[in-house]
């Protein structure tokens, strides 16, 4: 069970708490051109890899970089309509998802369901479900996938250092800029891709709600600017049980969270010393991370799995997203490293210790023309920025990427630090490939679900009839929780945005359509249980057992309520009204009252007071 809020008020306190101790100071971050970067990535940050775009065949990166303008130019790029702190936000950035065949991602209460790889011919198979054009993007995407599968697990730690060593060099060899001085007025007015363009609806709305999209901003380059500062200091404090991740401090992580003043040469503090800071900050991270471990819960009893073996990139997040097009973007609050297009996050719904690989394209215009030229740390130029997960006293760190360079974060990184996007002044593409957590997130498993609950069913040959097969409460319960998560998880995520991408790929549409008839057959075996709770029963042991029953009914029904009711105002809200009809959310299943082909109304509170009474009288 999740804690009460008092939790999360505690959690608030302790962010605000470190933040009026930081004050009007920004903690110090180093860049390549500074003197200590490549100490403090070795101690601090040795999990990162930089991969130059030179060491990846040439052959691949003109497939991959053409199959991510192909992608945009086909339109099949969306932002997404995502659900924060129960309100509706869209994503600044827009996005799809490849994958295995079956495979989901989810993020922010919103179910993302991949395009498959097309790694093998799909006519072949019978499976002519995109143009040739479409299926070559995807076919390029599965071998970056693959090359990143072999060369992330051949990485050794040499190889880190290398890379590192290439790309500090490259830098000093650039233009001098101003980055050495990364606290002064003009450092921070240089970052980033600031635009003066007409700010849409969907963005004027976007901006109201920011501050509550930073304090969940926990996703994977899910497309947020930075906001204020009350709240987005570690994000990771708060996790939903679907999306949660419970990491484990290990000893040996204990003195980079303490760190210390002058423990790398060439970085000073600015004003008041942050490693005076009498506040603990390691304490909060031990602290956090123990009501994490109580606060993790789950819909589902699948076990938090660990990355073991080769690494398998099961899906990408391809991402693009243009700082012209966007009115604003706010500073890094927290060492004034620049614009950012993305807030300070750690990539969620992950494997274990898993690890995560990056590629990133930023070009001039639509037909994929790079930018050229330029110090790789002054503001034209895309950056990473890492810190240390709940620590104010280890500098932060910025990673600068030119077209066509990437990055791994390997072991823990992805769990004890987080990450933001820094924006640069071109648009940019990147593929963020990842093994997800899909232990109830494929289809495959969804499938098994509707054949458990359907085994409960007989249906006679000759006449059609239905009736139950077992009346325990506890496989009435098991029933009840598959129909309500075929509906939430499955059709209705689908409906809300998962059904744009099917003028791009077919894929999903049959399985769509046999989930959505198996889920109709169950509210069969909801009207059937119903049935048997309101027929009259003799005393004694068998009425004891309806009143078990009831409950349980009663429980399945009132969430199957509310929810209907949370998703019809998502579809019919504001921001949904703006979107073009091809991409606007479907309301679906809905069905008006008295449907003779449907077996229970869509309203549902008629029937929960007829239970509620029913219980009353027992």
């Amino acid at each position: 069970m999740k804690r009460s809020g008092d939790s999360e008020g505690e959690k608030r306190r302790k962010r605000w708490k470190l933040l009026q101790e930081l004050g009007d100071q920004k903690i110090t971050f180093l860049g390549p051109s500074d003197q200590g970067y490549q100490q403090l990535w070795d101690s601090s940050y040795s999990g990162l890899v930089l991969k130059r775009s030179f060491s990846l065949p040439a052959e691949l990166h003109g497939r991959v970089q053409a199959a991510l303008v192909t992608l945009r130019r086909k339109g099949c790029l969306l932002r997404d309509l995502v659900r924060v702190r129960e309100r509706d936000v869209f994503t600044v950035v827009s996005r799809t998802l490849l994958g295995e065949p079956g495979h989901t991602y989810r993020y922010l209460n919103t179910r993302l369901f991949a395009i498959p790889w097309h790694s093998e011919d799909a006519e072949v198979k019978g499976q002519n479900c995109c143009d040739p054009d479409f299926r070559a993007a995807c076919k390029a995407l599965c071998e970056l996938n693959t090359f990143f599968c072999s060369d992330v697990s051949l990485l050794k730690e040499g190889d880190r250092l290398t890379q590192c060593a290439k790309g500090e060099a490259e830098a000093k060899q650039g233009e001098d800029g101003d980055a050495g001085s990364k606290h002064s007025e003009d450092s921070r007015n240089s970052e980033g891709g600031e635009s003066e363009s007409e700010q849409s609806e969907e963005g004027d709305t976007e901006s109201k709600h920011s501050d509550e999209w930073d304090i969940e901003s926990k996703h994977s380059e899910e497309g947020c600017s930075g906001s204020k500062q009350e709240g987005e200091w570690e994000t990771e404090s708060k996790h939903s049980s679907e999306e949660g991740e419970s990491c484990q401090v290990k000893p040996s992580e204990l003195s980079v969270a303490t760190g210390s003043e002058g423990k790398f040469p060439g970085w000073t503090p600015k004003g008041k010393p942050v490693a005076q800071l009498k506040h603990s900050s390691t304490d909060h991270l031990i602290e956090d991370r123990e009501k994490q471990a109580s606060d993790q819960g789950s819909s589902q009893p699948s076990p938090r799995q660990a990355c073991t073996g080769p690494v398998k990139f099961n899906v990408t997040l391809l991402n693009y997203m243009d700082p012209a097009a966007m009115s604003q973007l706010k500073e890094e609050p927290y060492y004034a490293m620049g614009k950012m297009a993305v807030g300070w996050h750690h990539d969620e719904n992950l494997i274990s210790h898993s690890p995560v690989a990056v590629y990133s394209y930023s070009c001039h215009n639509d037909k994929g023309e790079s930018s050229e030229g330029g110090s790789s740390e002054k503001g034209g130029c895309w950056r990473i920025g890492l810190k240390v997960a709940w620590d104010i006293h280890t500098p932060g760190l910025t990673l600068p990427l030119e077209p066509g360079d990437c990055y791994y974060m390997r072991d823990d990184l992805n769990s004890t630090h987080q990450h933001c996007v820094l924006a640069g002044d071109n648009a940019r593409f990147s593929s963020t490939h990842r093994v997800a957590e899909c232990s109830s997130g494929t289809l495959t498993y969804i499938q098994s679900r509707c054949q458990q609950a359907l085994s409960n069913l007989h249906t006679d040959p000759e006449t059609g009839s239905h009736r139950l097969l077992a009346l325990l409460p506890t496989t009435l319960q098991h029933c009840e929780e598959i129909h309500n998560e075929v509906e939430f998880e499955w059709l209705r995520q689908y409906w809300f945005q998962g059904q744009r991408f099917a003028r791009f790929c077919s894929w999903w549409t049959g399985p769509m359509e046999q989930l959505e008839k198996d889920w109709k057959i169950m509210e069969t075996m909801t009207k059937l249980f119903l049935d048997t709770v309101e027929e009259e029963k003799e005393e004694g042991q068998e009425r004891e057992g309806r009143r078990e029953m009831a409950e349980t009914l009663l429980a399945a029904l009132t969430d199957r309520h509310q929810q209907r009711q949370t998703w019809r105002d998502r579809c019919h809200s504001s921001l949904a009204q703006t979107l073009p009809p091809e991409e606007a959310p479907v309301d679906r299943p809905f069905w008006g009252v008295d449907d003779p082909n449907m077996p229970l109304p869509f309203d549902l509170a008629d029937i929960i007071n007829r239970v509620e009474s029913l219980l009353w009288r027992m």
